[in-house]
């Protein structure tokens, strides 16, 4: 309750079964959008279809709160399947190639599909973002500023070192940047990704337990009655 996950999935299936009745299949680079809003359950399974060689997953799943207006809309689910996803290609002055993948906001004019309606992301003067870039070894990249008041990571996720803003970052790292002037990022000696997360703090207290995100304590309290009386819509799936 009271929040959305954002779960991109960059290798391996998940199956999803929701009380609301959705369920999907997505991977390889799908992403699932869910809105809990006023309450969901939901189950996450990971299928093993292959039997003669291992199933690898590899996937990021990202809590977005949402402002108090919002906690209690209706739950919501949406696939960004791949293939809508866009993906930029292109390449630094020493043709070192640069990919960009752009799940959440815009850049340079192009734009990510719309989230789902209820997020914090739907509306473009709060600059979510979230983007994955991956980098040739020794590419470099500048990244624009976004506006002033935006929180703005970058999580180094995969390779040896990168460069951010002329100092040296060790691999699986996240830094915090500014918002308002450009970055320069050289990656190292291998290959790099990074996943970039973006947006306009909601600026609301926040109250946190388990899998509900709420305001105040006596919300969190509520949430537990609710869900005791009525299960979120119960569950309609035999297993």
């Amino acid at each position: 309750r009271g929040f959305e996950t954002v779960t991109i999935v960059l290798e391996g299936l998940v199956d999803h079964f929701d009380s609301a009745g959705a369920t999907g299949r997505y991977g390889h680079g799908d992403v699932q959008w869910m809105t809990a809003g006023d309450g969901l359950q939901h189950a996450e399974m990971f299928p093993l279809v292959h039997e003669e060689r291992p199933n690898p997953l590899e996937l990021f799943q990202i809590w977005l709160n949402l402002p108090k207006a919002a906690k209690t809309a209706p739950g919501h689910y949406k696939m960004l399947w791949s293939e809508s996803i866009p993906v930029l290609k292109f390449q630094d002055d020493q043709e070192r190639s640069i990919q960009m993948r752009i799940i959440a906001g815009e850049y340079e004019g192009t734009s990510a599909p719309a989230p789902a309606p209820d997020s914090w992301a739907a509306a473009a003067e709060n600059q979510v973002a979230i983007w994955l870039l991956t980098l040739d070894p020794q590419a470099e990249f500048s990244l624009p500023p976004a506006g002033e008041g935006v929180n703005r990571t970058l999580y180094c996720f995969e390779g040896s070192s990168v460069q951010i803003a002329n100092t040296e970052i060790p691999g699986s790292r996240a830094v915090n940047v500014s918002p308002d002037e450009t970055i320069a990022i050289k990656n190292g000696p291998d290959q790099s990704r990074i996943l970039l997360l973006q947006g306009k703090p909601i600026a609301e207290p926040v109250a946190q337990y388990g899998p509900f995100v709420m305001n105040t304590q006596a919300e969190i309290q509520q949430a537990f009655e609710d869900y005791r009386s009525t299960r979120f819509g119960g569950w309609p799936w035999d297993r």
